[in-house]
């Protein structure tokens, strides 16, 4: 995300934008190779693909070719890969139906809150860096549920079969860095709402001036 000084370009073909459509090639690829059973495969590429998320933003804010595209495009993917990482976990069995439906309406409710807030009201919420912690931690967790291995005995605290790691059952590590990047995708939920009515009253307040 550019900062309030910086030129936002309209140049399509920048070093990060080529970056980030390569990390959107491999959402395909690794749901493929999930499906067809290739784990250490999949984990690789998907790894790659999330562990890449910082650099395409880097790099144009290093080079100073931040564009609004890639402003669009780069949280975009980072949306696609998360639901896609979920769904495939939920179709391999890794992950029960409560977390995904979390992600994905959580992340529906942002893009569309943020798309409203720039298509309605031109108003952009900056990115809390809260939210980078919060997925680093679940692209960490899906990972680990992707590799399935090591894993290690539940904490058994209850009975409850959707509550992997609570039970007695035992499970892939990621399972616990999923918990803390849905905790903390919780708080940065609410932050992100308290900063988009923010952006929507100062909008309305510039439209009625």
């Amino acid at each position: 995300m550019a900062n309030n000084n910086e030129e936002v370009t309209n140049k399509i073909f920048t070093i990060s934008n080529v970056i980030t459509f390569i990390r959107l090639c491999m959402i395909p690829a690794y749901f493929v190779l999930l499906l067809n059973g290739y784990d250490l495969l999949a984990t690789l590429l998907f790894a790659v693909a999330a562990s890449t998320d910082f650099l395409d933003g880097q790099i144009a804010r290093r080079t100073h070719t931040v564009s609004r595209l890639g402003q669009i495009l780069d949280p975009a993917v980072d949306r696609l890969l998360m639901v896609f990482g979920v769904v495939g976990l939920l179709i391999v069995g890794r992950l029960p139906l409560w977390i995904i439906v979390f992600v994905i309406v959580r992340d529906a409710y942002l893009l569309a809150g943020g798309a409203y807030l720039i298509f309605r009201w031109k108003q952009r919420v900056p990115v809390v860096y809260l939210g980078k912690v919060a997925t680093t931690f679940l692209f960490v967790g899906f990972a680990g549920l992707l590799l399935n291995f090591p894993q290690v005995p539940g904490a058994a605290v209850c009975d409850i079969a959707w509550l992997p790691g609570f039970n007695a059952q035992p499970v892939s590590w990621g399972i616990w860095f999923v918990y803390v990047g849905l905790v903390l995708a919780t708080i940065t939920t609410i932050v992100y709402t308290f900063k988009g009515w923010r952006a929507l009253k100062r909008g309305q307040a510039l439209e009625a001036a």
